[in-house]
C-alpha cells in the first residue's frame, strides 16, 4: 500500500511516499481503507520538529476518515463497511485526561492516519455522521472535537454570552460554529476583509481586521459596552494571549489550545486573579466527547468548512499551503 513518512523532522520537503505492507488487524482492531485526512497547525509542528522528537520514520497526520473494510478477532463494536473516524488520542476513552493518553496520539507517538490503510484498536474509532462526506468528516478528530471541548464540554456556552474567537483556522471556525449552535454572540478577528466576511456568512456578529485595528483588545471593549467577552478561545499564544485576558470579563474563561505565535509569555497574574479568571488549557478531547459532538453535528446538519483538497499526491503541496495561512477552516488530503 502507499503511504507517506516524515523521513526527518525538517519540513513538508521531508515527507516521502513509500510502499508499505498493508496492515492486518490484531484482535481488537480494525482495518480501515482511509478515504481522506485533514490538516492541523499540529501537523506542521510535528513535521519541522517543534512538537517534539518524534521517531521517524513517521506516518503524519492525526486526523482522518475512512471506511471500515477487516475485523480483527473478537471485534464487537463495528461492521465492514461501518464509516468511521479515528481519534486523536487512541487512548482516552471517557473521564479526565491522563498522562498515558499522550503515548496514544496518532501522528506524533504513534503512526498516523496519512496511509491508504490503517490498522486502529476498536475503541480509537468513532462513527462519523452519516450526513458528512469522508472529506468533510476526515476534519473532526482535532480541531473540532477542540472546540466542542472548548465551548461545550467544559465551557457549557448558552445563549446569554459572548465568545471571542481569534483567526478564522479550523478550531476557531468550528468554534464559531458550535457558538452559533448554541445561541451566544460571537466577536471574530482575522487580518482578512474576505475571511471576515466569510465568518459573518457563517453567523459570526462582530468583525474586527486586527491588521487594520492593532488595538484590537480596544475594539471589543467598544463592541461589550466596556464589559469584555466571557469565553475565549484562545489559539494565537504569544501574541494574543495578553490581550485575551484583558478584554475577559470578570469571572469569564480562556482556553488556551493553541500557540500558532508562539507558547511562551509574560502573564499578568494580578489579572487573572483580579477578575476571577478561569484558564484551561483544552488538548483535543476523549471519545466520549467526540461521540457527544458528532450527535450535535447530526442534530443540526452542520457541516465541516472544507477550503480546499488536495489529491493524495500533493500532500507535500497541502502542507505548504495549510503553512501560508491563506485557508479558512480545514485543509483536507483526498486519497483515492
Amino acid at each position: 500500500m502507499r503511504s507517506y513518512q516524515l523521513t526527518s523532522q525538517t519540513g513538508p520537503d521531508a515527507l516521502q511516499i513509500a510502499e508499505l505492507a498493508e496492515p492486518k488487524p490484531a484482535p481488537g482492531q480494525v482495518l480501515i481503507k482511509v478515504h481522506a485526512v485533514s490538516l492541523n497547525y499540529r501537523d506542521l509542528m510535528v513535521a519541522d520538529g517543534r512538537y517534539g522528537k518524534a521517531a521517524v520514520p513517521l506516518v503524519p497526520i492525526s486526523d482522518g476518515a475512512g471506511e471500515i473494510v477487516a475485523l480483527g478477532e473478537g471485534v464487537k463494536r463495528w461492521q465492514v463497511g461501518d464509516r468511521v473516524a479515528g481519534t486523536f488520542f487512541q487512548g482516552w476513552q471517557t473521564g479526565p485526561f491522563r498522562r498515558e493518553a499522550l503515548d496514544t496520539a496518532l501522528g506524533g507517538a504513534l503512526n498516523g492516519m496519512l496511509s491508504e490503510y490503517v490498522a486502529l484498536s476498536e475503541e480509537g474509532v468513532v462513527a462519523i455522521p452519516a450526513h458528512l462526506s469522508f472529506e468533510e468528516a476526515s476534519t473532526l478528530p482535532c480541531a473540532a472535537l477542540t472546540a466542542w471541548h472548548a465551548l461545550v464540554t467544559d465551557g457549557r456556552i448558552s445563549a446569554d454570552q459572548t465568545v471571542l474567537l481569534i483567526g478564522t483556522g479550523g478550531v476557531s471556525i468550528f468554534a464559531l460554529q458550535f457558538a452559533k449552535m448554541h445561541g451566544a454572540r460571537v466577536i471574530m478577528t482575522s487580518s482578512s476583509d474576505e475571511k471576515l466576511a466569510h465568518a459573518r456568512d457563517l453567523g459570526a456578529d462582530l468583525l474586527i481586521n486586527y491588521k487594520k485595528t492593532p488595538d484590537w483588545e480596544k475594539e471589543v471593549f467598544r463592541l461589550t459596552d466596556k464589559i469584555g467577552v466571557d469565553h475565549v478561545v484562545e489559539v494565537g499564544g504569544t501574541g494574543t494571549f495578553n490581550k485575551s485576558l484583558r478584554v475577559l470579563a470578570p469571572g469569564g474563561t480562556i482556553s488556551l489550545v493553541g500557540g500558532v505565535s508562539g507558547f511562551t509569555s509574560d502573564i499578568p497574574l494580578i489579572e487573572i486573579i483580579a477578575k476571577a479568571a478561569l484558564v484551561r488549557g483544552i488538548y483535543v478531547g476523549s471519545r466520549e466527547m467526540f461521540e457527544s459532538m458528532n450527535r450535535a453535528i447530526t442534530r443540526h446538519q452542520t457541516r465541516p468548512v472544507v477550503d480546499r483538497v488536495f489529491g493524495f499526491a500533493e500532500a507535500p503541496e497541502a502542507y505548504r499551503y495549510q503553512q501560508s495561512g491563506a485557508h479558512l477552516g480545514k485543509v483536507v488530503i483526498s486519497i483515492p
